[in-house]
């Protein structure tokens, strides 16, 4: 007979980021696997001390900060503008993105009452962004945004309530560069991070239909091109590309964390580490 964690045992692992090999560990008895589980718990939790005392003494900033200031830095650095926007969005911006009453994405929206919400996406804010910088800009113009995302998300580990999205996007480029120049942000990004091994994957978004992942077991950026149908609600007319990147789920797979929580903002962690050790 093959002996296995018991749930309380694996939420205690996954909560201090055991790796795969240490979650899928088997038995042949139950005392084995307790003592083994002790081991395994007390290995974690001195690794978890080390990393807090690392952030104290050396590191000073978490790591989801520092991977937001290299973003920033490699983006600047090709050319893009970094621009910040309000979290708070009207209801009529995010019907033009196709969020009706009736969209499947309504109800995990955030709503501060019936006409305002926390915003689910950065996209609205951008394409109005567009629209006046294209009067004021030549073209292409490069804009991205590192920002707070609301959802009201189902419980697990891949997904907050509570997530920071990097959106990328390039407006006026000729219609015939628009996969290549996906493929070349998509890369610039995953460089930057340190993730290698990803794919480009052709999939279906509930907002923007047809559209190309960056995947490394999980989805890590969705990205999307026009023109599009949506474009007619801003007044854009121009080819684009964009990809928005989860912050949070970049530094989970560079980390090989297995838990997205642990990487986000909160109370229970820091830096990745939980801090009831």
């Amino acid at each position: 007979m093959s002996v296995t964690w018991t749930s309380i045992q694996k939420q205690r692992l996954q909560e201090l980021n055991a790796s795969e090999t240490q979650r899928e560990m088997c038995f042949e008895s139950h005392q084995a696997r307790d003592r083994a589980f002790q081991e395994q718990e007390h290995l974690l939790v001195v690794e978890g001390k080390k990393r807090l005392m690392e952030l104290r003494d050396i590191k000073r900033r978490p790591a989801l900060s520092l991977l937001e200031q290299q973003l920033i830095e490699a983006l600047t650095q090709q050319g893009f503008v970094q621009v910040v926007t309000p979290t708070i969005i009207s209801k009529a911006s995010l019907a033009k993105m196709s969020v009706s009453d009736d969209h499947p994405l309504f109800s995990q929206v955030f709503w501060l009452d019936n006409k305002r919400c926390l915003r689910p996406m950065l996209a609205p804010n951008l394409y109005t962004l567009w629209k006046d910088l294209l009067r004021l800009w030549e073209k292409p113009i490069r804009i991205f945004e590192i920002g707070t995302c609301y959802r009201k998300e189902s419980k697990g580990s891949l997904h907050l309530n509570e997530f920071t999205m990097l959106n990328l996007t390039e407006l006026g480029l000729p219609k015939d560069q628009r996969h290549q120049r996906l493929e070349e942000l998509a890369s610039l990004v995953m460089d930057t991070v340190g993730i290698t091994d990803y794919q480009l994957e052709s999939t279906s978004s509930v907002v923007y239909g047809d559209t190309l992942d960056v995947v490394k077991g999980i989805e890590l950026g969705s990205s999307a091109m026009g023109p599009h149908i949506l474009d007619d609600q801003w007044g854009i007319i121009d080819s684009w590309v964009g990809i928005g990147f989860g912050i949070e789920r970049l530094l989970m797979v560079k980390e090989g964390s297995q838990n997205v929580q642990s990487m986000g903002r909160s109370l229970t962690y820091l830096n990745g580490v939980r801090l009831n050790i």
